[in-house]
């Protein structure tokens, strides 16, 4: 597999692994409507890989070919709930994932940092869902031919 699809999946099992003080009933890689999950599939997430920039460490034979690369993941996550309470529970998925995230910003060794560099949230227009858009930005670094 090749390095970006290697975060990817660490993505997705890290969430995955997320136990308290919510549970992700639903991870994915492909995109979902929420109004298709039961109520008891929520809250929900996906990972999508998204925009990446390369470059190389120096120019000439120096390098070697070897590169950097900074991959944008997109987390789009879903919380289901009532007016009292959809915005703490959309807070309180975001705040769970970027914690989780941290404990391990090399993404099981694939990568040199993570972190999280945009949050956008749907401002209550999907009620009853709550929806998050979380920015993942990973820096990695690879030889030319394994990215």
């Amino acid at each position: 597999m090749s390095i970006r699809e290697n975060i990817a999946s660490n993505l997705k099992t890290t969430l995955e692994g997320i136990s308290s003080p919510i549970t992700f009933k639903k991870v994915s890689r492909m995109p979902f409507d929420p109004e298709d999950l039961a109520d008891t599939q929520f809250p929900s997430i996906y990972v999508q890989t998204a925009d990446e920039t390369r470059e190389d460490f120096a120019l000439g034979d120096y390098s070697a070919g070897k590169r950097s690369g900074t991959i944008d993941y997109i987390l789009v996550g879903y919380v289901k709930g009532s007016d009292a309470n959809i915005d703490t529970l959309r807070n309180q998925l975001i705040e769970v994932v970027e914690e989780t995230l941290d404990t391990d910003r090399t993404r099981g060794g694939y990568a040199k940092e993570t972190k999280i560099v945009n949050i956008d949230t749907d401002a209550g227009r999907f009620y009853p869902f709550g929806e998050c858009v979380i920015t993942v930005r990973v820096f990695y670094e690879f030889i030319r031919g394994t990215s």
